[in-house]
């Protein structure tokens, strides 16, 4: 159930003397948020004021406080998901939650039904320039998955073999977001941006020899970006990257009924 879903019901409940003013008083004290031990807050409210629940990031919390987090909030969403998650950690947590899903290339793991189908039109389509790319550009594609849209992915078409991409354009033109994901010199937004009529969202990754400085340079190349429509989040960010181009599609939806 959603966060909109629990308090109707609720408030439905107590209308028709189901559960008493006292009860409803007691569920509604961690409508909000709702502390985990003494280190963490979860702020359910996050998906009735955003859309988009709490993530868990998963860097500097042990995997017992992971668990904990999980186990609170898988009560009140139906998918709960802990980025940056890795495989010695996953086992770790797998011991404590059976059905945690782990998808490896992300670093994600989450609890969430076996086939999670689309909540809005439209489609993000995600670029990678190299295969080196990809645990960002899945970290995207798995993010925006798991928060109900369609992913469309396009590997390994940097702009050093510039005809991968050009016999590839059908994505571009099928695709109403799109998340370009590029290291190196990160030259591959700039291209997808000239050939889309759809926003693009520009991830720069840490990938790259010495001169990248760990991201640094591709993010400056996306944040000078001679393409109009080009949008820049941080280096190795798919994450951010994905819940962006969820929030243009919802909003998107959003007008689109208002209109209707």
């Amino acid at each position: 159930m959603t966060q909109p879903e629990i308090l109707r019901h609720l408030l439905q409940a107590v209308a028709a003397g189901e559960v008493t003013p006292d009860v409803a008083l007691d569920k509604l004290k961690h409508f909000d948020f709702e502390p985990v031990g003494d280190f963490a807050r979860i702020d359910h409210h996050r998906r009735l004021r955003t859309g988009f629940p709490e993530v868990i990031w998963g860097p500097g919390k042990t995997p017992e406080q992971i668990a904990q987090i999980i186990a609170v909030m898988r009560d009140r969403n139906p998918v709960v998901m802990a980025t940056r998650i890795e495989s010695a950690v996953y086992a770790q947590l797998q011991e404590k939650i059976p059905d945690l899903q782990y998808f490896a290339m992300a670093r994600i793991c989450a609890i969430a039904p076996p086939t999670i189908e689309p909540q809005y039109a439209g489609a993000i389509g995600i670029i990678s320039a190299g295969t080196a790319d990809l645990p960002v550009a899945e970290e995207a594609a798995i993010t925006a998955e798991l928060s109900g849209f369609r992913v469309q992915r396009l590997w390994d078409v940097g702009v050093s073999g510039i005809h991968r991409l050009l016999s590839n354009r059908q994505v571009i033109a099928q695709s109403d977001v799109l998340i370009v994901v590029a290291g190196m010199e990160g030259a591959l937004p700039s291209v997808v941006a000239g050939l889309a009529d759809s926003p693009t969202i520009a991830v720069p990754t840490s990938v790259g020899y010495g001169a990248s400085f760990g991201g640094l340079a591709p993010l400056l190349t996306m944040l000078n970006s001679c393409a109009a429509g080009v949008a820049v989040v941080n280096i190795d960010n798919g994450f951010g990257a994905a819940v962006l181009a969820g929030q243009i599609l919802r909003t998107a939806h959003k007008l689109n009924v208002g209109n209707q």
